[in-house]
């Protein structure tokens, strides 16, 4: 499906309400109720342990859903398969890249490719890629395993754009990367997304990083959403980062 299509069925990428959810016998999340318009970037913030990894993936129905109801692109989702979700035009890039380490660069590009060849429209292909990545062109041929953490990362990002997707989540994006690769790949990669229109879920630790990228901010705290504003009105609430984020 092209972004074109996307826009005219809603202005409304994400849009959650009620959702409860965990795994092993853990709720995890408590009646999560929020929406991300089309275009957004929004920061998804938190504690560690406090769900943002758990909402990114039940997002994908890839959580056991208590309750709630989950919409992508104005269709209800809602007990969805994943790969069906995924089909509905939104990609995760996943906590520790997701990327197969036995694959070479190509063939981790031509993996996420399957499905959305057959759509007569794609705005990315493996060649736009390596255009637009260089590095990734650099190592094509370089099975990911050897890649450095901020290559994967880009990798992994490639990855998602592939589905064409027109929102992307980012569970912990910069987890493990240098203060370089943080800048080179997360912030000018994902800012780059941002200036194209994509809409953008950033499920982050480092606040400084994704408050770069974000015009939103959602904190999750023992599983429970309990803030949503403007990055500029969170900034210069010294009490409210202390009391949910430790800072």
């Amino acid at each position: 499906m092209t972004a074109q299509a996307f826009s005219a069925q809603t202005a409304t990428a994400i849009a959650v309400s009620g959702l409860s959810a965990g795994y092993d016998g853990v709720q995890v999340l408590h009646d999560i109720s929020f929406t991300l318009q089309k275009g957004e970037a929004v920061a998804l913030l938190g504690r560690n342990g406090s769900g943002k990894s758990t909402l990114a993936t039940a997002l994908f129905g890839m959580e056991p859903q208590v309750s709630g109801q989950i919409t992508i692109h104005g269709a209800d989702v809602t007990g969805w398969a994943s790969h069906r979700i995924a089909r509905q035009g939104i990609a995760l890039v996943p906590q520790g890249r997701g990327v197969f380490p036995d694959l070479t660069v190509e063939e981790n590009l031509d993996m996420a490719a399957l499905w959305s060849r057959k759509q007569p429209c794609r705005s990315w292909t493996r060649e736009r890629v390596f255009d637009s990545f260089p590095r990734l062109a650099e190592r094509r041929r370089f099975h990911s395993a050897s890649l450095s953490g901020g290559e994967r990362q880009l990798l992994a990002i490639a990855r998602a754009l592939l589905t064409q997707a027109q929102t992307i989540v980012l569970d912990e994006p910069s987890e493990g990367l240098s203060p370089r690769a943080i800048e080179e790949v997360i912030i000018g990669t994902v800012g780059q997304l941002k200036s194209e229109g994509y809409t953008l879920l950033i499920a982050e630790q480092n606040m400084t990083m994704a408050l770069q990228l974000a015009e939103r901010v959602l904190i999750l705290d023992h599983g429970t959403l309990v803030h949503d504003g403007g990055s500029a009105a969170f900034l210069a609430d010294e009490a409210l980062q202390r009391e949910h984020l430790g800072l």
